[in-house]
């Protein structure tokens, strides 16, 4: 009996091992992808830019990346719109949205192409809201832009919002630029993969059991 338990855990952690092993595999994999790069025309109804750090008002430059490159994509005419997400952070007095809405602003993007949440302090959150947000114009088509290492978990999470998803990763992010610092937070992306599916399968059931 003893012997019998030993080799079922063995075979659940050698499973364990290989199904991490193909995460961080598909999250690399997933960063390499650019979805707008080759192209020149409207790709998407909306680009969704993923919140970073800011400081009272003024985009980290993680989150400057991030909306340098949108912009760039807004200004090649792929998309009209740009959804901004990401709430405040404890003690903060200005919404990561807020500091992207601004500095987009100032960079000559029109109010009327701009749409924001600033309600998510995660990533599931903020997927949430932005699509939420996506479903008052009718906009199912996104080109998620972000870090290379988020673009496999923005993916499924728009899946699993009903949009449909394309990725156009920023490449000048500190992060981007540090391949050490890359894969760490691609390993991190391996772990944080499947807890936000395991977030969004309670989320539903709460959603369904409210709803009955």
């Amino acid at each position: 009996m003893l012997r019998s338990s030993f080799r079922w855990l063995r075979r659940f952690l050698a499973l364990a091992v290989f199904g991490w092993a193909v995460t961080v595999a598909l999250v690399w994999s997933w960063s390499r992808r650019d979805d707008a790069q080759q192209s020149n025309e409207r790709l998407a109804d909306a680009i969704i830019v993923l919140g970073a750090a800011q400081y009272a008002g003024r985009p980290s430059p993680v989150l400057q990346a991030r909306l340098d490159h949108a912009l760039a994509l807004y200004k090649r005419g792929l998309s009209p719109y740009i959804v901004l997400t990401g709430g405040r952070g404890d003690g903060d007095t200005q919404s990561e949205a807020g500091a992207g809405r601004r500095y987009l602003t100032q960079r000559g993007i029109p109010a009327r192409a701009l749409l924001w949440e600033d309600e998510g302090r995660t990533t599931f959150a903020s997927m949430l809201h932005a699509a939420d947000t996506l479903s008052r114009i009718d906009a199912t088509t996104v080109l998620l832009v972000s870090d290379p290492f988020h673009m496999l978990r923005l993916s499924v999470l728009a899946r699993l919002h009903g949009l449909t998803p394309k990725v156009s990763p920023t490449r000048t992010s500190p992060i981007s630029r540090n391949p050490l610092l890359e894969f760490e937070y691609a390993v991190r992306e391996s772990f944080a993969v499947p807890a936000d599916l395991l977030q969004f399968a309670r989320h539903a059931l709460a959603s369904d059991t409210a709803g009955r």
